[in-house]
């Protein structure tokens, strides 16, 4: 399934935008830490949600994004 990067989710926000914001630190903590400091989906999904500016709830398209970039 493709991500659709252009899907609106909040006040002009997309997928693609919240993405974008939170990705620089993802790859950093994958270089440091490596894809263990994500033990869990849940601990995934729940540093996503912690993440995201101004919109704290769960965007399924986001976390898929980030999910398959860990099992990749």
């Amino acid at each position: 399934m493709k991500t659709n990067f252009n899907k609106l989710i909040w006040e002009g926000w997309t997928v693609g935008d919240f993405i974008k914001e939170i990705e620089p630190t993802f790859e950093w903590i994958i270089k440091q830490y490596g894809t263990k400091h994500f033990i869990t989906n849940s601990g995934l999904k729940e540093w996503i949600k912690q993440e995201q500016p101004y919109y704290k709830k769960h965007i399924p398209e986001v976390y898929k994004y980030f999910l398959n970039k860990l099992n990749n």
